[in-house]
């Protein structure tokens, strides 16, 4: 730790300071740019980014208490906009750099910003964005997404006018004070603004640093996009707490990722399974052998490619399990060895219930049920939805003295592994769990068997209604090779050795790509 006492009720402006006291002259950032150029900051060099950031948004009309949208690709800037909110008493709202300019037109009448941050090359589509939305015009500050951004004490606005990069006054914030609101991925519904307090960002810090023994010599590799909260809470945060370093990269590339592992010298790094795939699938021949010694990894990843990927990355990944709304992970695999499987049992501090979604009662043994999770909220967990009271009334529920979080997701208990401290495993989310003649099939776990199936890149099932069945499943297969695809035949071949009888597709379609959001969850909807 860095000097603050863990758990206790503090900011995550407080953790910053902390980390720059006491680690100052050790790396905090490591950056490869676009163009493959490499810049790096110590935790007191990259502080006086954060100031001069700092006083960029206050020239730009930013206050305390106020909102600043960012919709940036990875860069060293996005992190300097976090900081210098955190210091300011200012919230963040980071979204999806890709989104439209009617996606930018509803988020900024969502969160009603004092200031937008973009890149200049897109530009023009926040500019559509803001003038479509009720404010029609906004304090906008536009860069570039490279290191050249915090190099200079000056950042240019798009009206062209200089900003002052000198000191501030500081603001006093509070543990309970609003740090960021994070929009859902929007899958399967409207997305949610997810409230953060600066309390929910020190606690991510202090209990995911704790959980992997993070040390100041280690190094976390963060390819996936900031804004979303896997690169926040599980890598970036983790790191303040203990004065350890992040390499970022501007982009998640497969092919490259094994070269900057290497390269960037990391030692820990945080993917979903979808990006553990492609990695495995366009790794170039000679790719260098990794030397990592953590990786966390999301959702389900078959026994095929979780050993190849573990041959690759140098250790054995490690499964766990969180959401946006529960800050930090709430289950970690624990077995010796890691497997590929499990999400293990609930982490210390975490009380968890497996509750039947239609009836409320404790789901039977065997079957899955709804992970519940108690916590407090704006600390443990998120604090509400934004300006939504019925959508936070049904997901954060009062019982038994505490606050509940319905999930939302379905997990299932590991055979052998009894009482309310054993393994589980994810099976998905509600809608993905369907019933084939009586059977509970989820199709993430299909979806993960199907992918390691000879020819396949990667592929989506989804639930059609049967007559005879209930339910059946159906695939979306990407093929490996476009021009020589998979035959339908062998699939269904393939799956009949491979997969119990209900969780056999019974109809097959090849596609060219999986719609995906940008962290790479499929958006099933549009299939």
């Amino acid at each position: 730790m860095t000097g603050l006492p863990a758990g206790a009720a503090i900011t995550f402006a407080a953790r910053w300071q902390a980390a720059v006291d006491s680690s100052g002259d050790r790396p905090f950032l490591i950056f490869e740019g676009p163009d493959g150029s490499v810049s790096q900051w110590t935790y007191r060099e990259f502080d006086e980014v954060v100031t001069r950031m700092g006083a960029t948004l206050a020239a730009a009309g930013v206050t305390a208490g106020s909102a600043v949208h960012v919709v940036l690709r990875n860069c060293p800037a996005f992190i300097a906009i976090w900081l210098a909110c955190a210091r300011a008493g200012v919230w963040m709202v980071p979204v999806d750099p890709t989104s439209t300019a009617r996606d930018i037109s509803r988020q900024v009448d969502r969160v009603r910003p004092a200031a937008g941050i973009c890149a200049a090359g897109r530009a023009d589509v926040y500019a559509a964005g803001v003038r479509e939305s009720a404010a029609g015009q906004l304090t906008t500050i536009e860069l570039t997404e490279t290191a050249a951004d915090v190099a200079s004490p000056d950042v240019t606005s798009a009206a062209g006018t200089g900003l002052a990069g000198g000191d501030v006054p500081g603001r006093v914030v509070a543990p309970s004070d609003r740090l960021a609101v994070m929009f859902t991925s929007g899958t399967t519904s409207e997305p949610k603004g997810v409230v953060l307090t600066q309390h929910n960002y020190a606690h991510v810090a202090d209990t995911m640093s704790a959980i992997v023994g993070l040390r100041p010599e280690h190094r976390w590799l963060v390819t996936l996009p900031l804004f979303h909260a896997n690169a926040q809470y599980y890598c970036i945060a983790p790191a303040i707490a203990v004065g350890a370093s992040v390499a970022l990269t501007s982009a998640f590339s497969a092919s490259q990722w094994l070269r900057q592992a290497r390269d960037l010298s990391a030692t820990h790094a945080s993917l979903f399974a979808a990006p553990i795939r492609m990695i495995l699938a366009r790794r170039p021949a000679d790719a260098p052998a990794g030397r990592l010694e953590h990786v966390w990894f999301a959702q389900n990843l078959g026994a095929q490619h979780y050993e190849e990927f573990t041959a690759l990355a140098g250790c054995r990944p490690r499964q766990l399990y969180g959401m946006t709304e529960t800050v930090a992970i709430v289950c970690a695999d624990v077995s010796d060895p890691y497997r590929n499987d499990t999400i293990g049992p609930p982490i210390e501090g975490r009380t968890v219930v497996l509750r039947n979604p239609d009836t409320g009662a404790d789901a039977a043994p065997g079957e899955p049920g709804e992970l519940v999770l108690g916590g407090v909220p704006g600390e443990d967990i998120f604090l509400e939805y934004l300006d939504d009271p019925a959508a936070t009334g049904r997901s954060l529920v009062a019982r038994d003295g505490g606050t509940w979080f319905h999930t939302g997701d379905m997990v299932a208990r590991v055979a052998g592994s009894a009482g309310g401290s054993g393994a589980l495993r994810f099976v998905g989310r509600r809608d993905d769990v369907i019933k084939v003649s009586g059977e509970n099939v989820s199709l993430t776990e299909v979806e993960a068997t199907l992918a390691q199936a000879p020819g396949v890149l990667e592929c989506a099932v989804l639930g059609r209604p049967d007559p005879v069945r209930d339910m059946v499943p159906v695939a979306y297969v990407v093929p490996r090779d476009r021009e020589h695809p998979p035959d339908i035949g062998d699939l269904a071949a393939w799956s009949e050795r491979n997969l119990a009888a209900a969780a056999r597709p019974r109809d097959w379609h090849l596609i060219e790509a999986l719609p995906r959001t940008s962290v790479g969850k499929v958006r099933r909807f549009k299939l």
